[in-house]
């Protein structure tokens, strides 16, 4: 697949050879605004009703997020009428600024700044187009003329702010698309503007720089946010804001790289909800802060409660493989991935809950974010002996012996196979069960009794059905399992050697039960494992003889 012509060209970049921001770490969370309720809304097919916004709204503010675009109440009454009730039913949290999106014209502004009255704390958003596509395409408006208009705008929305002091007014401004926009043009609008505005370090002013297309790779993006930190005049009197979606695939790269050239402040939305590919995914960004230990100042520890409440609202799906909030995104199918999480699980259940997270590939503990463990291994036809183990040892409490372990895996394996589906715990339980636990054909035990008969010496009898037929057998060891060993070797019923032997109480499922494990190896090389539980641990073992007895067929 080629590029014919002149269709498609190169990304024009910033010349930066002296960029510093690939030596630069992200130590600490940027400022946060959630455009969800306006930016999300907008990409919905059904976009929200006011009932639906208010639950989002209210789920936001217990996020943490401490500003929230809420809307565009210039474009419709019921945008309006909903920043009017947050406002007039004092909804929003003294913390919380809202924010309201609005054009450079004198009567959308006008009706932007009415919609805000009263607000406690409240943030103006102006935009004008920039790049060259917007301002002569879609508007035919010259660099001048934008200019203007952006210069304008803001001195009305200071005047009208000023007369209003009970609010803590902010300006945010949006080069309209900046990634697009010339990069000396774009800082000369932006520096035209905090001019207007009177910005300050006591006065700031939010100069948001647009990704609004993804047009180039992330270490482009990066160079471009650099060199406008670099050359914008007054420095200190403004947070600089990053807006990416997410059209190339990279909104959360390009972000991450953004606040390493130096940005401050990041709006985007929840599970990357927005026009087109999606707006940046805060959620994302947020918790690849937090496994680098970094406090994002944002709470996801009921990530599903947070989901729930944004595919209801939005109608929208949080895809399986979504990072962190997919349904799938800790789990492991493949056995390898299975058996080195199991490991790491082990390893971390010895060493202690408060140790350094060290799992294999699982960047985060899953219970951080309100997961349960439950799901991290679950079985197929391509998983694995440690997946298995995993289960059995997690959900009901049968700690394999490591040896038994491909045994087991394997034979689940192939019944995974045979159903062509993923198994459930109760399934891998129920299989496990019917294959090596308290196994009865051909031989049934019905009956033991033993009795030391000399030092280190015990004799037994014991009653069982062989066959359909009912007789008592009689051997003598070291101890009742050895006896019980010799007396199936007497009979002749198989050929075997004991190889290991090992038992402890359930953990889970069956309560004052124990569970013991047997190895033989017949005549013919094979190693063979069988299972016993029952209330005595003496005859949990003695069934697990029994149960290896009968698989070796």
């Amino acid at each position: 697949m080629q590029p014919t012509g002149q269709k498609y060209r190169p990304f024009k970049v910033v010349s930066l050879p002296d960029r510093r921001w690939p030596d630069a770490t992200i130590a600490s969370a940027p400022r946060w605004c959630s455009v969800d309720l306006r930016d999300g809304n907008q990409a919905l097919a059904i976009p929200m009703n006011v009932a639906e916004k208010h639950e989002l709204f209210q789920e936001l503010c217990r996020i943490g997020f401490k500003e929230i675009e809420i809307g565009f109440p210039s474009a419709s009454d019921t945008e309006f009428a909903f920043t009017r009730e947050l406002i007039e039913k004092n909804l929003i949290p003294a913390d919380v600024s809202v924010q309201v999106l609005v054009q450079a014209r004198e009567h959308l502004i006008r009706r932007t700044v009415d919609s805000l009255k009263g607000a406690r704390r409240a943030i103006v958003h102006l935009y004008t187009p920039t790049n060259p596509a917007q301002r002569e395409i879609v508007f035919g408006l010259s660099k001048e003329k934008v200019l203007e208009m952006a210069v304008a705008g803001t001195k009305l929305i200071r005047e009208l702010t000023d007369a209003l002091p009970e609010t803590q007014w902010q300006l945010e401004f949006s080069p309209e698309t900046f990634v697009l926009t010339e990069a000396d043009y774009a800082l000369e609008v932006c520096e035209a503007v905090s001019a207007a505005w009177g910005a300050t370090a006591q006065r700031r002013i939010i100069l948001n720089l647009p990704l609004t297309v993804e047009a180039g790779t992330p270490n482009t993006h990066a160079d471009q946010i650099e060199w406008f930190c670099r050359h914008l005049k007054d420095r200190a009197s403004a947070i600089v804001s990053l807006h990416t979606h997410n059209d190339r695939g990279t909104g959360v790269a390009a972000t991450e790289l953004g606040l390493m050239a130096g940005a401050d402040r990041v709006e985007g939305t929840l599970f990357g909800n927005g026009e087109r590919t999606g707006n940046l995914d805060i959620v994302t960004v947020a918790l690849n802060m937090f496994s680098h230990g970094v406090d994002p100042q944002l709470d996801f520890r009921n990530l599903g409660r947070i989901r729930e409440v944004y595919e209801r609202v939005t109608r929208m799906s949080v895809h399986e493989r979504h990072p962190y909030g997919g349904d799938l995104v800790f789990t492991a199918f493949s056995g390898s991935h299975q058996d080195a999480i199991k490991k790491g699980m082990d390893r971390r259940g010895k060493i202690g809950a408060d140790a350094p997270w060290d799992v294999p590939y699982l960047t985060i503990d899953p219970m951080d974010i309100g997961r349960s463990y439950e799901a991290i291994i679950r079985i197929n036809s391509q998983s694995g002996k440690g997946g298995v183990a995993y289960i059995l040892d997690r959900e009901f409490g049968f700690d394999l012996p490591k040896l038994m372990h491909p045994e087991v895996g394997n034979l689940i394996g192939k019944h995974a196979d045979k159903l062509g589906k993923e198994l459930s715990p109760a399934e891998i339980h129920e299989c496990f069960r019917a294959n090596f636990v308290n196994v009865a054909q051909p031989i049934e035990l019905l009956n033991f009794t033993s009795q030391a008969t000399g030092k280190e010496a015990v004799s037994c009898s014991a009653e069982v059905i062989y066959q359909g037929a009912k007789q008592t057998i009689v051997g003598q060891g070291n101890g009742p399992i050895s006896a019980l060993v010799h007396a199936l070797a007497a009979k002749g019923w198989a050929k075997f050697t004991l190889r290991d032997y090992r038992s402890h109480a359930l953990t889970a499922g069956e309560q004052s039960a124990a569970a013991a494990y047997v190895s033989l190896q017949s005549a013919d090389g094979r190693t063979i494992w069988g299972c016993g539980v029952d209330a005595n641990i003496e005859l949990a073992g003695l069934k697990a003889l029994v149960s290896a007895v009968n698989r070796l067929g």
